[in-house]
């Protein structure tokens, strides 16, 4: 009865506020799914978080408040307020984003390693975002201050704001190989003969908006000519961009929202020019959450070509990782394992170069397991068990590379059935980062 009463007052409430751009401010809410049809409200740009337990949970701001209210659909609050409510505690000490990454900090840090191991990481400003924040890279290799040509891997984390753990995996990643280049062969094996490339925020403006304004904002701060913020760049890369109104909305008010045109947004031109500057011949884009490891297609369940060897590598990836903590990432074609997507990341990356292409989906599996708020003190085994995944695919295009370019020899590629030494020493001592 106090259920159904407070979903009542709420109606009326909602009716009484005037709607504001959706995503500005909002909450998660969960609806009956008897009464709507989770793929009417995808379409209609709501925030779709995960269905359970006969009810569908979104991220919801006074507008879609509102839009539910004027079709008398009742919900139900589950995290009142507009920032966490009960998601783990961070550190006083490490400020509002406790021992996650902000922009700034990122930079330090990244600009430390290179200072400490010069001539193995290097530092590159590859664009400028919105708000005038440098999108950073940093290269790893033998000779990191010149272009040799190597084959190259890129490593991408926080295309989404609220995605605090995506910033962590790949700047960790790059910290592991430089510190251990000296203790591994195979670690040095792979930096000798390759370039790896760590983006760890692509969208700098939207991390300091979800550390400083509203945890739960996903897009850039692009100020639309309807008066809402955002362009979803996941949306925004150019392949099979605005397919359909599903796997990415026209709408600029929505969490879903492709951008007028692709590429329109100077983060996604960014990863362009990067990307297109280089040989990669493997990329990883970092999201949470759902704890899944999915690659193209993503914008139509059609097989992509080479179907079957993808899903080889993220069957071998998937196995790598739970050896390490016990954690299961499930594995399979974007399109079919979640949903469809047009625009996003690594159907580009596989479309224009046929580069073994992935999305891994960080735990926790679902919002259950704390959500987009992962405990801080999960970095280091989150990053432990995606170590495996990241060095096998590294090594992986340099033992099997695209048509028509050289292999280069290297030693016996990371497997099911040899750890190597990085791994095991993954393993004992999974990294922490050091603030």
């Amino acid at each position: 009865m106090l259920r159904r009463t407070l979903r009542l007052l709420i109606l009326v409430l909602v009716l009484a506020v005037p709607a504001s751009p959706a995503g500005e401010e909002g909450q998660v809410i969960s609806v009956s799914k008897s009464a709507v049809d989770p793929a009417r409200l995808a379409r209609q740009g709501f925030d779709l978080l995960m269905e359970k337990e006969g009810r569908v949970y979104i991220v919801a701001g006074p507008g879609d408040l509102a839009a539910l209210a004027s079709g008398r659909i009742p919900y139900t609050i589950e995290a009142p307020g507009s920032l966490a409510a009960g998601g783990p505690a961070l550190s006083a000490d490490g400020g509002l984003n406790g021992a996650f990454h902000s922009a700034l900090e990122l930079e330090t840090d990244i600009r430390t390693l290179e200072r400490d191991f010069p001539g193995l990481a290097r530092v590159v400003e590859i664009g400028e975002s919105l708000e005038g924040r440098k999108i950073w890279a940093l290269k790893i290799s033998d000779n990191a201050s010149m272009d040799e040509g190597e084959p190259a891997a890129i490593f991408l984390g926080c295309h989404h704001a609220r995605e605090w753990i995506s910033v962590e995996v790949p700047f960790l990643f790059g910290k592991y190989l430089l510190e251990n280049y000296g203790l591994s062969q195979d670690v040095r094996d792979l930096v000798d003969g390759s370039e790896i490339w760590i983006v760890p925020i692509v969208n700098p403006d939207g991390l300091e908006y979800s550390i400083h304004v509203y945890r739960y904002w996903r897009k850039n701060r692009r100020a639309n000519a309807d008066g809402t913020y955002g362009v979803d760049i996941n949306r925004n890369y150019g392949y099979r961009w605005g397919f359909d109104n599903i796997g990415s909305s026209g709408n600029p008010g929505s969490d879903l929202y492709r951008g007028t045109r692709p590429f329109s947004e100077p983060e996604t031109a960014a990863v362009r020019d990067l990307f297109t500057d280089h040989d990669f011949r493997a990329a990883i884009s970092f999201h949470s959450y759902s704890q899944a490891i999915m690659y193209p297609w993503g914008y139509t369940t059609d097989p992509a070509p080479g179907d079957a060897g993808l899903g080889a590598i993220a069957a071998t990836m998937s196995g790598l990782m739970a050896a390490v903590n016990g954690t299961v990432y499930t594995y399979g074609q974007a399109s079919r394992l979640l949903y469809t997507t047009n625009g996003d990341t690594v159907d580009w990356t596989y479309g224009l170069r046929g580069a073994p292409s992935f999305t891994i989906e960080l735990p926790p599996v679902d919002i259950d397991g704390g959500g987009f708020f992962n405990d801080e003190a999960a970095i280091g085994a989150i990053f432990g068990e995606n170590l495996p995944a990241m060095l096998y695919l590294a090594r992986y295009t340099l033992d099997h590379p695209l048509p028509g370019r050289r292999r280069v020899p290297l030693r016996p590629a990371w497997g099911r059935d040899r750890l190597g030494e990085g791994l095991r020493f993954v393993i004992l001592k999974a990294p922490v980062r050091v603030r």
